[in-house]
């Protein structure tokens, strides 16, 4: 399946496609606007996606909501520990704002908050290696990430593409048992702004139930916390049970519910938001 394409407009970046079927603003700079607001939703007509997906400060939200947008999901002081940022959408199509899973994602947050503790550290087993992953494990890290994700919206199966991001602002952190590589994640970071989103979390499927995903977490945590990241988010498979309790099982407070957003293993999901300030 072909990947959605990255852009700038000015400081702004941009990905959009029809894998996803979207425009994302994945990041906003105030001196783009209003002109980026023009920008988006030409690409969106033009292309005819059905859904454009912003994360906005707190300050040009007004301006998105009188164009149509709506908010679906709040994080508190995200830029430098101060401003808010607002996960925003605005919808093309009915269809696209319909999601037919909405009971199972209303029960997992429901799961997830009866979940919510603070979590104690977790050690793996002694043969197991927790460890941050370097360019030489990159091909290793996309044959897990082929393995468990059928298709995903960023090129990670990809080693060129992981040795690039992990060469810019992307920290990557794995498991090993006798030089397996069973567990994955990666933290991608944004030290001009203090946040870092915990992402692309994967665990081969003999290896499920072991809590590997809160174990990577965890270490993940600890190293953007000593790089100065204020917080930490995530945007997480809102079906899923397991995702969102080891997020909420770690202290993280959910946002909300971005509705059909992503395109994960050939389908659109909805994409439940959790932080933390760290």
């Amino acid at each position: 399946m072909a990947i959605d394409k990255v852009e700038s407009f000015g400081r702004s970046l941009i990905q959009h496609g029809h894998a996803n079927d979207r425009v994302y603003l994945m990041k906003l700079d105030k001196a783009n606007v209003p002109e980026i607001l023009g920008h988006i939703n030409e690409l969106a007509d033009r292309h005819g996606y059905s859904k454009i997906f912003a994360k906005v400060p707190a300050s040009e939200g007004e301006l998105f909501v009188q164009d149509g947008y709506r908010i679906e999901a709040t994080v508190p002081n995200f830029y430098n520990g101060r401003e808010d940022a607002f996960f925003m959408a605005r919808y093309y199509r009915p269809d696209r704002l319909l999601d037919l899973t909405l009971d199972r994602v209303q029960a997992v947050i429901k799961k997830a908050c009866e979940k919510k503790s603070t979590a104690q550290d977790r050690d793996v087993c002694q043969d197991f290696e927790c460890r941050l992953a370097t360019s030489l494990d990159c091909l290793q890290m996309s044959e897990l990430y082929r393995q468990v994700f059928a298709s995903y919206p960023f090129p990670i199966g990809d080693p060129e593409y992981l040795c690039k991001t992990m060469s810019e602002n992307v920290i990557y952190a794995g498991i090993w048992q006798n030089n397996k590589l069973l567990a994955l994640s990666s933290a991608e970071v944004e030290k001009m702004m203090a946040n870092a989103e915990m992402t692309d979390f994967a665990t081969h499927p003999d290896n499920r139930g072991r809590g590997l995903a809160g174990v990577l977490l965890q270490n993940l945590e600890k190293l953007v916390a000593e790089a100065g990241i204020k917080t930490c988010f995530t945007i997480a498979r809102a079906t899923s049970f397991g995702m969102n309790i080891t997020f909420a099982r770690n202290g993280y407070v959910f946002a909300g519910t971005l509705t059909n957003n992503t395109q994960i293993s050939g389908s659109l999901e909805s994409m439940n938001v959790w932080f933390k300030q760290v």
